[in-house]
């Protein structure tokens, strides 16, 4: 009986040794299995984009709804599902009413306009007016709303400035790339400590001429500061600093910028502003443009090129669409004419000029 008991214990404990061995071995063959399926998958995958005539690579084409080969031309699928919207829209203001999606993310909020927000009506969905208990409690979710907007220093000052970089955007007629790229600056300065010892009007200023600038739409000093809250020193002062400390690629203003702006306020044939243009690049091509300021070279080359083309247009009117002195414009359009070897027009046409200015 002993021997009999010691031999069924032998055996149960082999049994047990061998059944991780098998466990393993199923493992590895699961393992492998997989493997062949996932390859058996990629190959479908494969197949599925290529051609069943000549292997070429089938194309999708969305306009026509069709799957066709980029080689033989063969039509593989037709009618395919459009995953688009089902309506239509012609411009902006159509597309926004007819989109059932949120607004997107943006810079030009403190919040990336990811918060919610409480109208002010004091109304329901259907129009009607709310009683006193209900306008309330509407005032307190409004204010507690706002709070948590707005939890800590950072996203206050981003509200405040960001709010006036709106404002003075609108005051210059900016378009929004400019505001999204004034506040993607402000938000660098912010980030890498440069506002203490400075206002936030200041470097909110600062951060929407050197978007300006860099978007091509370039408005001068004195423009930016009559819109904005700080004085001139200050202003120039914040965007040096804000230009050297962020690395900020600005370009020099190029006149011909300038012209656009200038040319809508004056009502000018396109032969002058042509002319002007030309004037310009010649100016340029000679090198005669450095160190001077583009919005007297731009103002001084509508002035010369409404001489050469005998239209009429005085000094006072050019300065007075562009901010520029009378004097200026009379020694820069003389600079102009001269590059652009026009010097016949310059002994007649300037004198009587400079006897009426």
């Amino acid at each position: 009986m002993t021997s009999t008991k010691i031999q069924q214990t032998d055996e149960r404990t082999a049994a047990h040794s061998n059944q991780p061995r098998t466990r393993k071995r199923r493992a590895r063959t699961n393992e492998h299995e997989d493997e062949r399926a996932t390859e058996h998958e990629h190959e479908d995958e494969r197949a599925d984009h290529r051609c069943p005539e000549c292997g070429g690579t089938l194309v999708t084409d969305s306009e026509h709804a069709e799957t066709v080969c980029s080689q033989c031309g063969l039509v593989v699928e037709a009618d395919g599902i459009d995953h688009g919207p089902e309506w239509r829209a012609f411009d902006a203001s159509e597309r926004d009413s007819k989109s059932r999606v949120g607004m997107p993310t943006t810079k030009m909020m403190h919040d990336k306009g990811l918060s919610s927000n409480i109208g002010w009506q004091d109304k329901d969905a259907y129009g009607r007016s709310l009683s006193s208990r209900q306008r309330q409690k509407m005032q307190r979710l409004r204010t507690w709303d706002e709070r948590f907007r707005t939890r800590d220093s950072k996203e206050r000052n981003l509200k405040q400035a960001l709010g006036e970089i709106d404002r003075m955007a609108s005051a210059l007629g900016l378009p929004k790339n400019v505001r999204e790229t004034a506040s993607v600056i402000y938000r660098r300065a912010l980030d890498e400590d440069l506002l203490p010892g400075r206002s936030i009007e200041g470097v909110a200023t600062a951060s929407l001429y050197a978007a300006a600038r860099q978007s091509g739409v370039p408005r001068t000093m004195d423009e930016v500061t009559t819109v904005s809250r700080i004085d001139g020193m200050e202003f120039k002062r914040t965007y040096r600093y804000i230009v050297r400390e962020l690395g900020l690629g600005v370009k020099p203003a190029d006149p011909e910028q300038y012209l656009s702006r200038f040319e809508s306020e004056l009502d000018l044939t396109h032969a002058t502003k042509r002319r002007a243009h030309d004037l310009l690049k010649t100016a340029k091509e000679t090198g005669i443009t450095s160190g001077k300021s583009p919005v007297g070279l731009a103002a001084a080359a509508l002035y010369a090129a409404a001489l050469l083309e005998d239209e009429k247009l005085t000094q006072d009117e050019v300065s007075d669409v562009s901010d520029v002195s009378t004097v200026t414009i009379r020694n820069r359009y003389h600079e102009l004419l001269t590059a652009a070897d026009e010097t016949d027009a310059l002994p007649t046409t300037a004198g009587t000029d400079e006897a009426t200015a």
